[in-house]
């Protein structure tokens, strides 16, 4: 079965959701983010400006619960559904970093 599934976006944080804990006692943030770029594609330019919804939890989740609209980011971690019983995806968020400091790392 094939296993890589790392996602790395540069976005503008869209939306964020209010802080939450899993019955778990896990603390969790949804949030929407915005990305818009060039991208090569056959050849040519492709122009991309798309919304994605996401999900952190635990440290990322408290750190993005900080994190002001508007604020461009570089997000890191994976695709899975975003509901359990669904069939869209969420970027699960691992880390992430303000873009001014993003080689950096959070």
């Amino acid at each position: 079965m094939p296993g890589a599934n790392l996602l790395t976006i540069d976005a503008t944080l869209a939306e964020r959701g209010d802080l939450r804990y899993t019955p778990a006692g896990v603390p969790a943030l949804e949030c929407v983010l915005r990305h818009a770029s060039v991208q090569r594609e056959a050849g040519g330019e492709r122009k991309v400006d798309c919304e994605l919804a996401a999900v952190a939890f635990g440290k990322p989740a408290l750190a993005l619960a900080g994190v002001a609209a508007g604020t461009a980011l570089r997000c890191k971690g994976f695709l899975a559904r975003r509901y359990r019983t669904g069939i869209t995806v969420a970027l699960h968020i691992d880390e992430f970093a303000p873009l001014d400091n993003a080689m950096e790392g959070n």
